[in-house]
Parts: structure tokens; sequence; C-alpha cells
């Protein structure tokens, strides 16, 4: 009878290893953020009325933010430097909710000008009268070879995605820790805690950021109604590539390449909001095989590194080959005829 019982659990036990695995083969972000939408608070539940000041609202994730958390009915900034993208958005915004127009704020903002910072926080705060939530989107990536890239290039990544970053994270902040509670949070990437070619500047200034809002958490300890929370998304399809760095300052990216076998920019959206409606401090959004390649990178960094420099390899075909750097890593590319 005994041994009849150890074959059932073991059984059991072998049932339930597998299910796990076959979702995590299936997955498209870290567990605890599947948790959180599987049996958490929903999006609708948390974020509805609230004040959330997006940057880089003008286009891929921030836009598709815009879009969703306005069908919550979350009041809106929309910031980024392309004052008429930002007012197409807003009507997209009003079209698709009950929102009226005083509910949405564009507040034009260069996150390169930090002296205009504290100015264009006083406006969001004056309008609203609060900012329950920052999403700090802004930035752009990078696609080129260390050896061919300029120092300048170096320098306008981190300028961009982390002092700029830092700034408006620091003018906002102080209103937060008064009213003891909100949101901040801030779109960083897989790379800001792994290593990939062809993008040594932009996974520098991620590094940076990741660095930066992990030693803010710890000293926000006092005010547990504030959370810190930062979003890692793999590859996700957006107009990020078409505007990335390239080694020169104000050098175009040549192709962008094909973009569909990325992560839809709905999905992403959606599961950053489920992320801060369930106060997770940090996400890993990916589809295969990147999410495993994060997990591998937290857990077993000696074998991550071996499939770095081979996955790594490839990444660099692609990029000469004139094909989006995360495409066909399993398949010859073409040659990029001219």
């Amino acid at each position: 009878m005994d041994l009849c019982w150890s074959c059932v659990i073991l059984a059991a036990i072998g049932v339930y290893l597998l299910t796990q695995l076959i979702r995590f083969i299936f997955a498209d972000a870290d567990l605890t953020l599947l948790w959180a939408a599987k049996v958490g608070s929903t999006p609708e539940s948390k974020l509805q009325g609230k004040v959330v000041w997006i940057t880089g609202a003008s286009s891929g994730i921030g836009e598709e933010l815009a879009y969703q958390l306005a069908a919550l009915g979350a009041r809106l900034v929309l910031s980024a430097r392309r004052e008429n993208e930002l007012e197409r958005v807003k009507r997209s915004c009003l079209e698709r909710s009950s929102l009226k127009d005083k509910d949405i704020l564009v507040l034009p903002l260069d996150l390169m000008d930090r002296t205009s910072h504290q100015e264009k926080t006083a406006t969001a705060l004056k309008h609203f009268g609060d900012i329950d939530v920052l999403i700090n989107n802004g930035g752009r990536t990078q696609r080129s070879l260390c050896m061919d890239t300029g120092v300048d290039v170096y320098q306008a990544l981190m300028e961009l995605n982390f002092l700029g970053t830092l700034s408006v994270t620091k003018q906002v902040l102080p209103h937060m820790t008064r009213r003891g509670s909100g949101i901040i949070a801030t779109v960083s990437s897989v790379v800001g805690f792994v290593g990939a070619p062809l993008a040594t500047g932009y996974s520098a200034s991620k590094h940076a950021v990741q660095g930066f809002f992990n030693c803010l958490r710890t000293e926000l300890t006092d005010y547990p109604h504030i959370t810190i929370s930062t979003i890692c998304p793999g590859p996700v399809i957006s107009s990020i590539v078409q505007n990335a760095f390239t080694e020169e300052l104000g050098k175009p990216v040549t192709s962008s390449g094909d973009q569909t076998h990325k992560m839809s920019t709905e999905r992403c959206a959606h599961l950053i909001l489920v992320g801060l409606a369930n106060h997770v401090k940090e996400m890993w959004i990916a589809q295969q095989p990147f999410l495993l390649f994060c997990y591998l990178w937290q857990y077993t960094p000696t074998l991550a590194w071996y499939i770095t420099n081979i996955l790594g390899r490839k990444r660099v075909q692609n990029f000469k080959a004139g094909l989006d750097a995360d495409s066909a890593y399993f398949s010859k590319p073409k040659v990029k005829t001219t």
C-alpha cells in the first residue's frame, strides 16, 4: 500500500513538473508577473482615475500604454519631444475612451534638457494636483559595433537614457514622499542585466538605470507605499530600432529589418500594467528563447555566457547582413545586396 501511494505521489509530482515546463515553454514573462496576471489585482481595479505621467509617449510602448490606460479611465500626462505626435496620441486616446479633453495633458519634454524638468513637473502638478504613477519610458537604443562607434554616441546614450530618466524621477519623487504613495516605473531592458553585441552604450545606460533604481528602492524602505518598478522587455515591435543611435550622431539606421517575430506592443503594455497594478518590483517581459536567457543569466551565468557567445555571433551576422539583429537566430542569414 505504501509503495502504491509513493508511486501516486511521484506521478503527481512528475505531472506537475511537466505541466510547469510546458507552461514555461510558452511563457512570455517571468513567473511572478504571470502569477500576478492570473490571480492578482487587475489594472482596471488599481489604475482607474489615477494620474499617470508617461515619457516617450509618442510611439512604441509608451503610445500603447497611453491607449490602454485611457481605456481604463486613467488620467494622462503625455510627454515626448514631438508635440504633434503627442497630439495625435491624445486624439486616439479620447476616441478609445470616455475621457474628456482636460483628462489628458500634452506636455512636450526633452529628457536631455534637464534644466526644464522642474518646470515640466510643476506644470503637470498644477494641472492635475497629483502624479500617482510616473512611467519613465523615454529613450533610444543602439545598433552599432563598439569599435566603430564614437564616444559622443556613448555620451548621448547616457545623457538620454540614464541622466534624463534620473532627472525626471528626482523631480517627481519629493511629491510622492510628501504624500507617502506612488509608483515610479522605468522601462529598462533585458540588456539592463545581460550583455549583447551592437548595444554596448545602450546596455551600459540600462545597467546604470537598473543600478540606480535598485539602490533607490532600498533608500525608500520608510515609504512602503511607494513602489519602484523596473521593466525589462525583450524584443518588442516598436519604432525603437528605426530611431536607434548608430556609430555616428545623426546617422540613421540603414534598415530596421523585419519586426514581425517580436512580441506585440499590445501584449507588452498589458503585462506592464498588470505588473504596476500588483506592485511588481522587476518585470521580465520576453518571448522564448529570450525569457529562458534571462533565467540562465540569473541562475547559471557560466552557461549563459556560453550561449551568449553563440547567439552574439549570430546577432552580429544578422546586423551585417542587413537583418533585424534579433531575427533568424537559427537559420543562415542572406547576404545584404545593394
